[in-house]
């Protein structure tokens, strides 16, 4: 390997487990590990601390994506599916990883998804399976049944807050045939209603409060944090440590029992390819001597694409008007300071609706997120007209990308290539998104609201037109996963227990093993893994 390290190294100690990364499912295996005494952990972030007032309240992620302190500010390669753009990538930096600044949206996917992960060969993955991992850690409003959790540490919450012109949306879904739902985690997401939430009492529950500041005093557990791994270290095949920098000094901590990868579904694969593991000839471009050859880290990669569809609306009070008025911002202020409600409690997105592209479907395959307000892009200033934002997605995209480090400097940002809309299928389901939104905002409950399409513009019409636009205006919902994957074939990386095929002592824990894309958002799946993983790890 391109040697990149001073010569002296600082003994960090032996541990009976070391995890590298301590974001949603870091934290998760951290608490469970080190809940007995006998293991010693050590948990490694090369982020900070989540103590920052934006991590916190909710409308913060709009100051946490795209900053520095709390954002380790990826992009993506120039995309040919966009047209040529390069997107930011934000994945989280602190404690809690991904969970301390992304949409707060608690959902589980759909049961096929899982059952398809067992009928490839992943035994012990299927919804029937996976569904006690879900109810372990989660402590629902609603309280214990059949399909929820109570008493644990993942906090699910109804949203604070109410927007006539969101009712009017599951109205109109309701005149497509999309049924009204209170609960989109009972295996068949199909259907409209608010989002719920990782919330508690209008505060962000992200995975450092859940499953990690409880137990930090345990004296088994160690947390550095700034502490970026730079490799793996092995004797013959078998993990032994981790060589990490922290504090401008190069430390090394060795492992009695595993070394666990769970620094999500870009830094997994980097740190595997920057250890020699993965495809040679990637390996030997980047300078690094192979370890062990093993063809599918970094590959596989699935992002969920959303298309932007904005329409100007009438009679209706959106968070653009309040945002240009200077008593009303003062106002939302004071709500959210006494009562922990209002939009600055708000998730990114409020009302989801789940729809079918094609009636011939058994299962939904469009995820809608459903906002009050508009803007050219996030994190700029709303519009001064009210209108509402309608983002569609494609639950399961057929397009495949990879991550891959290109070159030994773990400083550098791994090449990021999700190859959107690289497939038909998925060029035709973007076309069609956009004709299904617009078939939403022409039913009788959005009518009254005079609804103006600003977004794509109505001057587009055909399929190859849609397709185009779809390009110019789409954009990640920040869910990637499948670069370290499941499987038992010669590309899968790792095997259903999660261990690294070929070596010993070194399992990925985190969203990068699915095999496919959960149909929703993935933060409370990778939750769930590491709940599996750690069962698996101790028994």
């Amino acid at each position: 390997m391109t040697k990149s390290s001073p010569d002296v190294i600082a003994d960090a100690g032996v541990y009976d487990f070391i995890i590298v990364g301590a974001g949603s499912a870091g934290c998760v295996l951290a608490n469970r590990l080190s809940a007995n005494p006998a293991n010693r952990v050590l948990l490694l972030e090369a982020g900070g601390n989540d103590r920052y007032h934006w991590v916190h309240i909710p409308i913060g992620y709009l100051f946490c994506m795209g900053n520095p302190r709390t954002d380790w500010m990826m992009r993506t390669a120039s995309e040919p599916g966009l047209n040529g753009r390069s997107l930011p990538y934000p994945r989280g930096k602190l404690l809690g990883g991904c969970s301390s600044i992304n949409g707060m949206i608690y959902m589980r996917g759909q049961a096929a998804d899982y059952d398809g992960w067992r009928q490839a060969g992943n035994a012990g993955w299927g919804w029937d399976d996976v569904l006690p991992y879900f109810l372990k850690s989660e402590d629902n409003y609603r309280g214990r049944s059949e399909m929820h959790g109570a008493g644990g540490e993942w906090r699910v919450e109804r949203q604070r807050l109410s927007w006539p012109v969101l009712d009017a949306f599951r109205d109109a879904a309701e005149e497509l045939g999309i049924p009204k739902t209170d609960d989109f985690n009972c295996g068949d997401n199909e259907g409209s209603g608010y989002f719920e939430v990782n919330q508690r009492g209008g505060l962000r529950w992200n995975t450092t409060k859940a499953f990690l500041r409880p137990v930090m005093k345990r004296p088994n557990l160690r947390v550095l944090t700034g502490a970026e791994t730079e490799k793996l270290q092995f004797e013959g095949r078998r993990a032994t440590g981790v060589r990490f920098r922290s504090n401008g000094k190069m430390h090394e901590a060795r492992a009695r029992r595993e070394v666990i990868l769970s620094a999500g579904a870009i830094n997994s694969p980097k740190i595997l390819e920057l250890s020699g593991i993965g495809r040679p000839d990637v390996l030997q471009a980047a300078g690094i001597d192979v370890t062990h050859s093993l063809n599918g880290v970094g590959e596989n990669l699935q992002d969920h694409l959303q298309i932007r569809t904005v329409f100007r609306i009438e009679g209706a009070e959106t968070l653009n008007q309040l945002y240009h008025n200077l008593f009303s911002r003062a106002g939302m202020g004071l709500e959210y300071a006494l009562r922990r409600s209002g939009p600055l409690s708000m998730a990114p997105s409020q009302l989801g609706i789940f729809a079918k592209s094609d009636p011939t479907l058994a299962t939904a395959d469009l995820e809608y997120h459903v906002q009050p307000l508009s803007t050219d892009r996030l994190g700029e200033p709303l519009h001064r007209y009210p209108a509402v934002t309608v983002s569609v997605c494609n639950l399961r995209p057929e397009s495949r990308g990879t991550v891959h480090i290109s070159g030994p400097d773990v400083g550098a940002a791994p090449e990021i290539r999700p190859n959107y809309l690289s497939t038909a299928g998925d060029r035709i389901v973007a076309a069609r998104s956009i004709r299904h939104a617009r078939r939403l905002m022409q039913t009788m409950a959005i009518s009254r609201f005079a609804p103006k399409e600003m977004l794509p513009g109505l001057e587009f019409q055909s399929d190859e037109e849609l397709i185009r636009r779809a390009g110019d205006i789409a954009t990640t919902i920040f869910h990637p996963v499948g670069t370290c994957r499941m499987g038992g074939d010669d590309n899968a990386v790792v095997d259903q227990e999660l261990r690294v095929r070929g070596v010993l002592a070194l399992r990925v824990v985190d969203a990068s093993v699915m095999p496919t894309i959960v149909s929703g958002n993935t933060n409370s799946p990778a939750i769930m893994i590491a709940e599996k993983a750690a069962d698996m790890i101790v028994s």
